[in-house]
């Protein structure tokens, strides 16, 4: 069976497109940045229009890296960041910028959710509580500050969709988007009582049909074809949020797989045939119509790192570069601490960023390093939410995100948890997932499992140091301690 899929992972600072033939096999590939403005304080937005073409030229580079006409093209699939919120109006024009899921300008709106009877009926609901980010959060913000924007809109979209839409013309969203607080996720379609518990009944004019994330929705534009190098009719499948396709792109899609992203965000993930409530993490529809995932999420991760690489001096080295000169001397029981909190948290009640146990005697790599241990205790917390650590001691977490280019970095993370880490062949699982969904559309893949099983290969172990074990739960027990008394207001000194 000959043939190659395009896909395309539209994230908060890169957009990356990738070619592979039918057996999993990298052809060529497109990476481009994105534009992320910050207009005020906790804001994060990006030009649409900017966005699209940033996205035609990815796919156009992969294009020429692999040498291929467009008519050997034989899908094209779409992963995108999760939550925030894209408008666009009746003649599918952008009415403002889309606010992306690092934005923190509605946290307010987050605490009249949280009360014990609203929020049992959202997580029975929807699956989750809101988090500042989600669009039940961003509409009351616009509702109160931008009422001519919601007026002006006629569709809410997501990242992919938006990209999408531009491909194709269709509106519509999937399953894994549509589960981001505003859908019943047992029945994966939008819910009335959802919109109503938010105040938002009105809105439920802005929701897009909800298609099947490997069903092909429509076929590349003569527009569009121009501005990418695609060929015209090219069927494109409806695509899905970007941390169900780099699972899908790990082969991690399976009940009971676990598995982390170390990227911008913090993401811990355990896939399950049931939808699982709890506070702690949020319950989406998978891809297929028998999975959920139950994931743990902050802002925490890599992104913080970025911040302590600022503040101390040190972007002008590249990253790996840094990381691995931080990595190189061991942790030991009198390095700083840092609590990777500077864009949110999800705790309740919520802290900032900060450095504990500092001493004179610490310079720009023990801040960095303490930058990468915090990120790494963030993971252990939320794996501990998801599943007892204690009971899967002997089992395996897969691991993506650009952290896991780092094997100094993955193996502090198996350190830390407790858990073999495991990482496969791609550093871009989101495009490979999203490829992957294109195949299950036209039929050149079964399914999820098929795909995994044909297109995925473990490359790296990192087993824990049994050595390492008890530094870390003492370091983790002063780590949690220090979040304990930022919470109760109290400083946290010797």
């Amino acid at each position: 069976m000959s043939g190659y899929l395009v896909g395309l992972d539209v994230g908060h600072t890169l957009i990356k497109a990738a070619v592979f033939d039918v057996r999993g096999r990298s052809f060529g590939a497109g990476v481009r940045p994105v534009e992320v403005s910050r207009p005020h304080p906790h804001w994060q937005e990006r030009d649409l229009a900017a966005t699209w073409r940033v996205a035609a030229a990815a796919i156009s580079d992969a294009l020429a890296d692999a040498g291929l006409p467009a008519t050997a093209v034989q899908a094209v699939g779409l992963a995108g960041h999760g939550d925030g919120v894209y408008l666009v109006d009746a003649q599918l024009r952008p009415v403002r910028p889309g606010i992306l899921a690092t934005d923190g300008r509605a946290v307010g709106y987050c605490a009249e959710w949280r009360t014990p009877q609203t929020a049992a009926r959202l997580l029975a609901l929807t699956g989750q509580v809101p988090e500042p980010y989600a669009p039940a959060c961003l509409l009351s913000w616009l509702r109160d500050h931008e009422p001519d924007s919601l007026r002006r809109a006629a569709h809410l979209l997501f990242c992919k969709d938006w990209i999408r839409l531009r491909l194709t013309g269709v509106v519509a969203t999937d399953p894994t988007d549509a589960a981001a607080g505003l859908c019943d996720v047992s029945t994966r379609q939008w819910s009335t009582g959802a919109l109503e518990s938010y105040g938002l009944a009105e809105l439920g004019r802005l929701l897009p049909p909800i298609r099947a994330s490997a069903g092909v929705i429509g076929v590349v534009t003569a527009e569009a074809a121009e501005q990418t190098g695609l060929a015209a009719g090219t069927p494109v499948i409806t695509g899905c949020h970007d941390v169900h396709s780099a699972a899908l792109g790990i082969g991690a899609l399976a009940d009971g797989a676990l598995n982390s992203v170390l990227g911008t965000f913090n993401i811990n993930q355990i896939a399950t045939t049931v939808p699982r409530a709890s506070r702690s993490w949020q319950t989406r529809c998978s891809v297929v119509d028998n999975l959920y995932l139950s994931m743990a999420t902050s802002p925490g991760g890599a992104a913080a790192v970025d911040w302590v690489r600022s503040i101390t001096g040190l972007t002008q080295e590249p990253v790996s570069t840094v990381v691995g000169r931080a990595l190189g001397t061991p942790i030991g029981a009198d390095d700083p601490l840092f609590l990777p909190f500077v864009h949110g948290s999800r705790l309740d009640p919520a802290v900032g960023g900060a450095f504990a146990e500092l001493g004179g005697w610490h310079g720009p790599d023990d801040l960095v390093r303490a930058a990468l241990e915090g990120v790494a205790y963030e993971h252990r917390m939320q794996l501990t939410a998801l599943v007892p650590l204690d009971r899967v001691r002997a089992g395996s977490v897969r691991l993506t995100g650009g952290g896991s280019r780092s094997t100094e970095w993955s193996q502090l993370l198996a350190d830390v948890t407790g858990l073999r880490v495991e990482v496969t062949d791609t550093h871009e699982a989101g495009a490979r997932g999203a490829a992957m969904l294109a195949g299950i559309g036209v039929g050149l893949l079964d399914d999820p499992l098929d795909a995994a099983r044909r297109w995925v290969q473990v490359i790296r172990v990192h087993r824990p140091r049994a050595a390492r074990a008890g530094l870390h739960d003492d370091r983790f027990g002063r780590w949690c301690a220090a979040i304990a008394a930022l919470q109760n207001g109290v400083p946290n000194r010797p």
